[in-house]
């Protein structure tokens, strides 16, 4: 997607699936302009993508029938109940009047707006916003949902269930999913496959678990401060392990085949007189993908 002196999308070709799929990337990687384009409100300068089938440059309103997106930022008419806007949605989608209604009761209940449905949209709380939007994004049974930061603004509690409710689409509901998110961690948690854009390309497309798998470097964790992770530390170096500081911990990058880790960590605590909380293996994070440049796929 070229819109002359910035380039938001260029040489990007991928399949997104089944199950719960993260985009990922800093401001300006090209999520939201993806999103437009796969939704049909932008039409993209080169190349072509469908939607379940659906051209997105010919067939932008079947694509938006069968598919159902939350938006970022706040778009609710403050002065509507949240029935009453989800009931206007789904009659915009195709339903009819009563089957809306149906439809409307059923989906505020799973998103947890039950009790508060006749409220007006103005006096809920950003939770709840965003609650009401995830219920518009699915009152019509659509057949892939986009969510574009369904947790921004949300303290921590109302983000842990704004993710199981994210996660149970994908797999109780058997929806497609394709869902934003700044926070990587959260991603982490929810998603099945994770697409890393960065600068407009494709830096990354694979399982989630893949960016976890162990990278054959150890966690040590010993009770005290800085202090004692610090005296440990030295104590590994100099006892032939690569580590640094990270965190709490100590990390042990993957030892020479000579060396057992285990053993000398455990003899090298006893030695030191600390007490030992945690040996274990450390995984890959999503963000090591942006700390080390990771290929692309």
């Amino acid at each position: 997607m070229d819109f002359g002196r910035v380039v938001a999308l260029e040489d990007l070709s991928l399949q997104i699936g089944t199950g719960v799929t993260g985009l990922v990337g800093a401001n300006g990687a090209g999520k939201s302009t993806l999103i437009k384009i796969l939704l049909g409100l932008q039409t993209p300068t080169a190349g072509s993508a469908t939607v379940l089938g659906h051209d997105v440059a010919t067939a932008s309103h079947a694509i938006r029938r069968v598919v159902g997106y939350m938006p970022e930022h706040d778009c609710l008419p403050p002065d509507v109940s949240a029935s009453d806007f989800v009931v206007h949605l789904a009659r915009m989608s195709g339903l009819p009047h009563a089957p809306a209604r149906e439809r409307t009761a059923d989906i505020l209940r799973i998103v947890g707006l039950a009790e508060e449905r006749y409220r007006l949209l103005g006096t809920y709380s950003t939770g709840m916003k965003q609650r009401a939007k995830l219920a518009q994004a699915l009152v019509h049974d659509p057949q892939l949902v986009m969510l574009d930061e369904p947790t921004n603004g949300l303290d921590p509690a109302s983000r842990h269930d704004m993710l199981a409710l994210v996660r149970r689409i994908g797999t109780d509901f058997d929806i497609p999913v394709l869902v934003t998110s700044h926070l990587l961690g959260e991603l982490e948690k929810v998603s099945d496959h994770v697409v890393v854009l960065d600068g407009g390309h494709l830096l990354r497309a694979s399982a989630t678990s893949q960016f976890l798998d162990a990278t054959g470097a150890l966690l040590v964790e010993v009770l005290g401060g800085a202090a004692e992770r610090d005296r440990l530390g030295e104590a590994l170096a100099a006892a032939g392990l690569p580590c640094r500081p990270a965190g709490r911990s100590v990390r042990i990058d993957p030892p020479p085949e000579s060396l057992d880790a285990h053993r000398v960590v455990r003899d090298t605590v006893a030695d030191l007189g600390l007490g030992l909380v945690r040996v274990q293996e450390d995984h890959g994070h999503l963000e090591d993908v942006f700390t080390a440049g990771g290929p692309r796929g």
